[in-house]
């Protein structure tokens, strides 16, 4: 039997829409029928610009999936036909996303099943976003800022201020959240005031309009809103070189900041001055981050369903894989703000 699939037959290629054979599953495996695949900006940068070393051509992109269980490989346990799964996914014919079955290896921590407080689509947005706010602010030194690397909930951080830059992208969402499992007292986030009260439904108790402040005057208007130290910020904007900078204003002596940047500079006066800025390569499925993955993993599903950790608003876009090339040339053209692009294969005509 044959499905539809996005494929990127060697980098810096355009996508190909086309019919391919449905992967079976080798032991080990489940097969998903995927109902939703969130969109990525690193999506677009390995096509455009081939950014990963060593991805294999040709290959499937899309790495946050969520689906349904359509058949069952030799030895797996804990799973059934049917069951609502959500799992970073990885660049590969046979497992990347923006196809409309994909393999999973339930040996792979890095899956769960969907509490049934959230859809596909929601669900879709959880994997590589969470875990690109969570490994540089939770897991333990020197790869994080090491906040509470195995999930216990009576880690408080009350009376403690923190600072997200760029709450209102889909990663800087998840930070605020973080920040608000952690028991931080004060949560601002720099973002667009038209995003106010959803931030503030995640946990932002002050919100500084980007529209009105510039980043070089964020440090001086942080002081306005508290006189406290900030010793723990989060930058979730990396195509601007100022966030890195502003954040580092606002930064308190002997303080920490993580970004969504995988390798960012270290300003001249950090180790004199006691602070520390974390990046990230934010799988969970590599080295040094598979331990930190698994813990998070094991109590996501629970997370989720509790309401601690919400989804993205989403996009749905109409038409399935095909609208994905135009889809992530938004992301270069500031044409996303506030919700995660989402994408259902099973739309594809």
């Amino acid at each position: 039997m044959s499905q539809k699939a996005l494929v990127l037959e060697e980098a810096k290629a355009p996508f190909v829409l086309k019919s391919i054979p449905i992967p079976k599953p080798g032991t080990g495996e489940i097969l998903v029928k995927v109902l939703a695949c969130a969109l990525n900006p690193v999506d677009f940068g390995v096509q455009a610009r081939d950014i990963i070393p060593n991805v294999k051509y040709p290959t499937i992109l899309g790495l946050d999936v969520a689906g349904d269980v359509e058949a069952l490989g030799e030895g797996v346990e804990g799973y059934a036909i049917g069951d609502r799964v959500f799992f970073a996914a990885e660049y590969s014919m046979n497992h990347g996303g923006l196809q409309q079955y994909a393999l999973k290896d339930v040996s792979d921590p890095n899956i769960g099943k969907i509490p049934p407080n959230i859809g596909h689509g929601e669900a879709s947005t959880i994997p590589l976003t969470l875990s690109t706010a969570a490994i540089p602010l939770l897991s333990a030194n020197p790869v994080g800022a090491g906040l509470n690397p195995t999930f216990d909930s009576k880690v408080s951080f009350d009376g403690e201020v923190a600072l997200v830059i760029g709450g209102g992208t889909s990663v800087g969402q998840y930070a605020i959240q973080i920040f608000k499992y952690l028991g931080f007292g004060t949560i601002i986030t720099y973002a667009s005031a038209r995003h106010s009260d959803f931030l503030k439904s995640l946990g932002a108790t002050h919100v500084i309009d980007r529209t009105e402040v510039p980043l070089p005057a964020l440090s001086e208007t942080v002081k306005t809103v508290t006189p406290l130290p900030i010793k723990n910020i989060y930058v979730a904007i990396v195509a601007v070189p100022d966030a890195l900078e502003a954040g580092y204003a606002c930064l308190a002596h002997g303080g920490q900041m993580a970004t969504a940047h995988p390798a960012p500079p270290k300003p001249a006066d950090a180790e004199a001055t006691g602070r520390k800025i974390y990046g990230v390569f934010a799988s969970t499925k590599i080295e040094p981050n598979i331990e930190f993955g698994t813990a998070m993993w094991k109590n996501l599903p629970k997370l989720v369903e509790e309401g601690t950790i919400k989804p993205n608003r989403i996009e749905m876009l109409p038409s399935g894989l095909a609208v994905v090339p135009d889809a992530l040339l938004r992301f270069m053209t500031g044409g996303v703000s506030g919700v995660k692009l989402v994408v259902n294969p099973q739309d594809t005509i």
